[in-house]
């Protein structure tokens, strides 16, 4: 019983807390930077603003989480998710942006690793059902968020967005205070899975098959990242209404949070490696499609199937990646979560430099053909160290 109340809560905690930080970003930011004046190249660095800090902080904040636990760290990002949102309420230069951004982002650079391993250590049998189900539950969150931002924008103006986001993210730092203390996972382990940090970590990054998983985590993301940027963009300028953005990606969002744990569960019965390999031909052919997308019910269509294909993959991969871990969860998926980053944060100024240069049909399907050639070495990969293990 107890485990189950800590594993509700924490969705809870998540769910107002993503809330908080996708409306910050979606579908206002670009719409925010370009009202500042930014061009699409410097509207994709400002996105990945965010997305950096996860490249510096994850992999440490796991490290201290399985050190220290859980409830500590998970405790400092809400704390940022509560007071990242005034920021904006005072920029008026695009650095000032820029550097709000990186502040909001080390939220959810410490703020997601810790929460997965604390679910992680909690289950093993049904691990990746419970990991898509927390995902799921925070997605509640992302789902209305987008909604909320573009109607709030529609009658209002940025500071009505950003003054809301800052009222989600207080809760979730108020609710925090009822989170129940997580022992470290090295704690929860058994005793021969104890190993020093230094050598957990060496171990965590020299594993071919935990770095080609997270490898592939960070195409995906890659993938999202110039998805969630510059498709608001190409919608607005297909004439579609703020309003009508905010639903093209609630559709992706509520096709996600619906369809992630049941993938999490096919991958507990089925195998990891076969469902994130499905993911990824999924999200490539969204991809490809949005080129005949011209329209509200065409895109929406287009982004439910990204999202489809999103949450096959990534109610995986995190499972895959604590299953392989030995225990250390938080600094595996600590290393997940960095290396993720970095796909997410390049994948908006990348796609923004091809939309620059030969526009966004090609930029799309660029980032299709990156999933396809994702998917092929992922399965390779592991055939190979199969055959290698026998």
């Amino acid at each position: 019983m107890r485990k189950e109340y800590a594993f509700w809560i924490l969705s809870i905690v998540g769910g107002c807390a993503i809330f908080s930080s996708t409306m910050s970003k979606n579908p206002v930011l670009p719409l925010f930077a370009q009202y500042l004046g930014a061009g699409e190249q410097y509207i994709g660095v400002i996105s990945a603003a965010s997305t950096i800090p996860g490249i510096l902080i994850s992999m440490p904040a796991g490290v201290l989480s399985d050190m220290y636990g859980r409830k500590r760290l998970l405790q400092i990002a809400l704390f940022i998710f509560a007071s990242a949102p005034f920021g904006y309420l005072c920029v008026q230069e695009l650095w000032q942006l820029t550097l709000v951004r990186f502040y909001h982002g080390m939220a959810t650079a410490i703020f997601g690793p810790v929460a997965l391993a604390a679910v992680a250590e909690r289950y093993i049998e049904d691990r990746g059902a419970r990991l898509g189900l927390y995902s799921s539950a925070t997605m509640v969150g992302r789902m209305i968020a987008p909604v909320a931002g573009g109607f709030l924008l529609t009658i209002g103006s940025f500071s009505s967005v950003y003054s809301a986001c800052a009222v989600g993210g207080i809760v979730a730092f108020l609710l925090s205070f009822f989170l129940t203390p997580s022992s470290s996972s090295s704690s929860s382990s058994s005793s021969s899975e104890h190993r020093p940090v230094n050598s957990a970590v060496r171990d965590l990054i020299t594993d071919k098959r935990i770095m080609i998983t997270n490898g592939v985590e960070a195409c995906q993301y890659f993938a999202f990242g110039g998805f969630e940027t510059f498709l608001p963009l190409y919608a607005y300028s297909m004439g579609i209404t703020t309003s009508e953005i905010g639903f093209i990606f609630s559709m992706q969002l509520i096709i996600t949070m619906l369809t992630k744990p049941t993938m999490g569960t096919l991958s507990d019965k089925k195998g990891r490696i076969p469902v994130i390999i499905l993911g990824l031909f999924m999200g490539a052919v969204s991809l490809i499609m949005i080129s005949y997308g011209n329209n509200l019910l065409g895109l929406a269509l287009v982004a439910s199937g990204f999202g489809l294909g999103m949450a096959t993959v990534t109610a995986s991969t995190s499972a895959l990646v604590s299953d392989l871990s030995r225990g250390a969860h938080g600094s595996a998926l600590g290393v997940l979560s960095m290396i993720m980053d970095v796909g997410h944060a390049s994948g908006p100024v990348v796609t923004g430099m091809i939309i620059a240069a030969w526009g966004y049909h090609t930029a799309f399907r660029s980032i299709a053909l990156l999933l396809i050639c994702a998917g092929v070495l992922f399965y390779v990969t592991h055939l190979f160290s199969s055959y290698i293990n026998r």
